[in-house]
Formats: C-alpha cells, sequence, structure tokens
C-alpha cells in the first residue's frame, strides 16, 4: 500500500484526435489528493470538469468516452492507461478538442511526458479495492472475469484470422515499471480492409501509419514493423488498463480476459461497482480495517441489482 500521489509539474503535448482528426492540445496539471483523474473542457466555462469515472461512460464505437457537465471526451483509454501504469492518482486534464490526441497510438508518449514532469507522494494514503468473490462478464465467446488475488494480474487472450496475430495469450503483473517497458509501447491496431468502412462511419480519421498499426492480408503497412511479436495482445492490455481506470481507485484481483474489448471492460466496471459485497475497500483514510464502508465516488451505479450473482451475462 502506499499513499497517493501527483505531478510535480505541468506538461503539455499536441497532437490530433485518433477519430475526429482534429488537432488537440492536452495539458496535465498536479492536483490535490483525493481529487482523482478529472478532465477539463479548455474551450468552455470556468468549473467544466467531468471526472473520469464509469458514471460518465457513454456508448462510442472502437474506444472508450465519457461526457457530463457541458462537454464530452473520447479516446481517453491510452491516457488513462499511463496514468494508472504509472499510479498517478491526482490529475486535471485540460482538453481544447472532443478527443485526447493518440500520438504515436500507444501510451509511451504520455509516460515520457509524465516521467519528465516527476512525480510527487501526498499525505493521504491511496485506496484499494481488493476482489473477495469473483464476478464474471460473458457475451457469446467473448468475456472478462476478475478474481480475487493477492496482487493486480491482467491474462488477456486474443484471437484473429490473421498470420501475425492467431492466438496470443499476455500475463501482465502490475507495477510502474513493468507497464514502462512491457505495455506502454503497445500500439492500436486495425486491418487494411476495414480503413474505408471506418471513414464511412466518421471514425479514424486522424489514424495513419505514424499511430496505427495497419495489418494487411499477410503482413503490416508499417515500414518500422512491430514493435513486439505480440504487440497486439500487449495493446489489448493497454486498452484495459485504461478502461478499468474507470473504476476510480486501483484494484487488487486478477483479471481474465478472453477477446474482450471496450464494452466488456467497462461492463465488468460498472458490475464490480453494483456489487460491493465482493470486494473490500482497503486503505481508505476513513478507516483503514479493511472496511465495507463505501465512499460516494465507489458507491453502486445503479440502485436496483440482483443478489451479488458469481456470473453476468452481457446484453446482445
Amino acid at each position: 500500500m502506499r499513499l497517493q500521489q501527483t505531478l510535480a509539474n505541468t506538461i503539455t503535448c499536441t497532437g490530433v484526435g485518433l477519430h475526429s482528426g482534429q488537432p488537440v492540445t492536452m495539458t496535465m496539471r498536479p492536483a490535490p489528493p483525493d481529487t482523482g483523474v478529472v478532465f477539463v473542457n479548455r474551450n468552455g466555462h470556468a468549473g467544466d470538469s467531468l471526472a473520469a469515472t464509469v458514471r460518465h461512460l457513454v456508448p462510442t464505437e472502437l474506444c472508450t468516452a465519457i461526457s457530463g457537465n457541458g462537454f464530452q471526451v473520447k479516446t481517453i483509454e491510452h491516457v488513462l492507461a499511463a496514468l494508472a501504469g504509472l499510479n498517478v492518482d491526482n490529475v486535471f486534464v485540460e482538453v481544447d478538442a472532443g478527443e485526447a490526441p493518440v500520438m504515436d497510438g500507444s501510451s509511451a508518449s504520455f509516460v515520457r511526458l509524465i516521467r519528465s514532469a516527476g512525480l510527487i507522494s501526498q499525505a493521504k494514503r491511496q485506496p484499494y479495492l481488493k476482489m473477495t468473490r469473483p464476478l464474471e462478464v460473458v457475451d457469446g465467446s467473448r468475456r472478462i472475469r476478475i478474481e480475487p488475488s493477492s496482487m493486480p494480474r491482467i491474462t488477456y487472450s486474443i484471437q484473429y484470422n490473421h498470420p501475425l496475430i492467431q492466438t496470443q495469450t499476455y500475463t501482465y503483473e502490475y507495477s510502474a515499471d513493468a507497464f514502462e517497458s512491457e505495455i506502454a509501447d503497445a500500439r492500436t491496431f486495425g486491418f487494411l480492409e476495414e480503413v474505408e468502412a471506418l471513414w464511412a462511419r466518421g471514425l479514424g480519421r486522424g489514424g495513419n501509419l505514424d499511430n496505427t498499426v495497419v495489418l494487411s492480408k499477410d503482413g503490416v503497412l508499417n515500414e518500422s514493423g512491430l514493435r513486439f511479436a505480440d504487440e497486439f495482445v500487449r495493446h489489448k492490455v493497454l486498452d484495459l488498463i485504461g478502461d478499468f481506470a474507470l473504476l476510480g481507485v486501483p484494484f487488487i484481483g486478477h483479471l481474465v480476459a478472453d477477446r474482450s474489448g471496450h464494452a466488456l471492460h467497462t461492463k465488468l466496471v460498472k458490475q464490480i461497482l453494483d456489487h460491493p459485497d465482493c470486494w473490500v475497500l482497503l486503505n481508505a483514510d476513513h478507516n483503514i480495517d479493511h472496511s465495507l464502508t463505501v465512499p460516494e465516488f465507489l458507491s453502486p451505479v445503479s440502485t436496483s441489482r440482483p443478489a451479488a450473482p458469481v456470473a453476468l451475462q452481457a446484453a446482445s
């Protein structure tokens, strides 16, 4: 267990939105203890801010987005992954557009910025959500499960009918060093045959070979090739880390995902918060004795829920 952390200095980057193709400037600033990750609309009125929690999640295609308090911001998962991966608990993230910058399609640029800013400890303990019973969300052949564990861990499996992917499985054990060396550099990927269909739906307009691994029928179009032979499943782990940041606190448990994706990731986050009898909150300043007392940000997402099922079928 540890103290909460924030940035030591303010950092800024510029880029384009992966799906909108619009230019965006993003600035991350230090924030007080117990703030969490809060997005701020630089083009709005003072006070236009939005906590990065599952309460503000909105349905989108191929990315994670939150909306409320007068604005929406999309494709936040790579930023959230970098913050969660490096244990940045409290930060204001200012954006001047409706989408986070894609940078190189991974979390690597954000990691470098955070490292350059430095981190400082704060005088509050960081709460952790520790699973005591398993929960699972299933949608056909796709599923994601979280089960009790002594440490945070992810095991992710994917399967694609492509010679460079086929079946890939990766197990990641949480640490800032492991995130930086194993996960942060893994880029988003897509298939050449799907590009025109994405454009027709108004998606992927900022995508190019500098920020996306593009797969042809039997290889990749990027001249630099792959950063890892299993870069594809590593990027899925990155996405899951970012999506699970919407829980609001770090977790202690084992996430097991099989052909999952953003929608199932966030469904499981909601199910966890809807079933507080499946976890305990550790290291909370108000009660450190493995309390079941639930802070407001960890209260159930809905007030009507079944009695703590072990498996939950996702809506199709």
